[in-house]
């Protein structure tokens, strides 16, 4: 059978960790293609570049297995340049990550791992998000290959509901610890936020945003609690971001 066209980027950068074992682990399943960002991305959300110029480059030679570019712009550019310009055809699963730390609950909202699997769904690819809620470079992601794959194969198989696509997040466990895969909703929690006023030597202000994380949710059926106690998190996340509940007490305004 003809191996599946994945596409894999990420947020943390061509070189990171993270995505280095998810090209192992795609390479296992069908063809693969790398576009991702050149340096750092994190945190820059659905973010596209409109007012300066983005740059490819191929780094792989002729004879490598995998086929990959460095993009000068955002895990969002990335796709679109990777589905309009690189691929000559849509690729079957595109996956995102694995992501250096967590993106449960509300981070989804900043991510650009995410993002960049949003963006695919968009484009009518099926898509996957995979967050390991580890900041640590050194991070341990040989203990999640085989759910990646488990994850990624069971999306090629059945497909994703209409404007959907998976955010998975990996627990800081071990394997002996781990409890198994868990379908989750997505906690109510948020950044209490603060910012770290300082000065320059030249006594101007600058900013550093802090904050601390606080998870205001008590269910046990959210990708926090899940995470919490052993399992892998997986929430399906809808990009029609329409609050179909409200429409009826909105039609009841005089508008």
């Amino acid at each position: 059978m003809k191996k599946p066209l994945i596409l894999v980027t990420n947020d943390d950068g061509i070189s990171a960790p993270g995505i280095r074992s998810l090209i192992e682990v795609m390479q296992e399943i069908g063809t693969v293609v790398v576009v991702a960002p050149d340096s750092p991305q994190s945190a820059m959300g659905h973010a596209i570049t409109i007012n300066s110029t983005l740059h490819l480059e191929k780094i792989s030679d002729k004879d490598a297995v995998v086929t990959e570019y460095s993009c000068s712009g955002t895990p969002v550019d990335c796709v679109k340049l990777a589905v309009n310009e690189i691929l000559k055809q849509k690729p079957d699963l595109c996956v995102s990550g694995v992501n250096h730390g967590s993106n449960s609950s509300i981070n989804v909202i900043y991510s650009g791992t995410m993002s960049a699997a949003v963006e695919a769904g968009i484009e009518g690819i099926p898509a996957i998000g995979f967050s390991l809620c580890d900041y640590d470079w050194k991070a341990d992601f040989e203990t999640f290959k085989p759910f990646m794959k488990k994850i990624a194969l069971e999306v090629l198989k059945n497909g994703l509901p209409d404007s959907v696509v998976l955010n998975v997040n990996f627990p800081k466990k071990k394997t002996a610890d781990l409890k198994g895969i868990k379908i989750c909703r997505q906690a109510k929690a948020m950044w209490m936020e603060k910012f770290d006023k300082r000065k320059t030597p030249q006594g101007k202000d600058y900013y550093w945003l802090t904050g601390e994380f606080v998870n205001q949710d008590k269910g046990e059926d959210t990708d926090e609690w899940a995470l919490e106690n052993g399992y892998i998190a997986v929430v399906p996340v809808q990009f029609d971001m329409t609050a179909y509940h409200a429409m009826q007490q909105l039609n009841g305004w005089e508008l």
